[in-house]
């Protein structure tokens, strides 16, 4: 394969993203698939069961990789270094070509996610199935959250582009501030509550 300039050179980036843009486009017409054979709630609770499952390999990669959260006795600091991780979950599963998101701390517990643009819904849309379908957004924080060891307390969308709002946003509130022991729960059990 050759990485020279000319005509035959190959732009790996363009490819990547295309490869990212027919998978998608797989996945539209797989949940149209489900929806027209088992229907719309079959479809949507399959894909948000296969979501929750690939974001909480996800959360466990970023959480080995990081190494454990841990308090520092600085909640801001804390749930700075858990909003980076998520922004880091955030764009192992959907590189910035298919999405515009960010994520901000808000108070004491609670992280924001801001996705102003998503591919997944823009490819469910051309694929004709954006009626009934329900984004799995909860799904996927809720797998982060328990792949990263978190608790969350709250876990809901609070709008979303799916519904024609301009942005979707995403609350995540951690079960306990972080503290000595860091935003962790014992048990990582994560609170779905609520669509995204």
């Amino acid at each position: 394969m050759s990485t020279g300039t000319g005509p035959d050179q190959v732009n790996h980036r363009a490819q990547t993203v295309e490869a990212y843009r027919l998978w998608w486009q797989h996945d539209a017409h797989w949940y149209q698939g489900v929806a027209a054979r088992f229907g719309q709630q079959a479809a949507n609770d399959i894909n948000a069961e296969a979501l929750r499952k690939v974001a909480l390999h996800v959360g466990q990669r970023i959480a080995r990789r990081s190494g454990p959260l841990t308090g520092s006795g600085d909640s801001g600091k804390d749930l700075e270094e858990l909003r980076r991780r998520y922004d880091e979950c955030g764009d192992r599963m959907f590189p910035p070509e298919l999405r515009n998101a960010s994520t901000e701390v808000v108070g004491d517990d609670l992280i924001v996610l801001t996705l102003r643009r998503s591919f997944a819904v823009t490819m469910v849309k051309m694929a004709g199935s954006l009626e009934g379908y329900r984004c799995p957004c909860t799904d996927i924080h809720a797998g982060w959250s328990e792949g990263l060891g978190v608790t969350l307390a709250e876990n809901r969308a609070e709008s979303c582009l799916r519904d024609g709002d301009p942005a979707c946003r995403l609350l995540m509130r951690v079960a306990a501030p972080a503290g000595p022991d860091g935003p962790v729960g014992a048990a990582s059990a994560v609170v779905p509550g609520g669509e995204g």
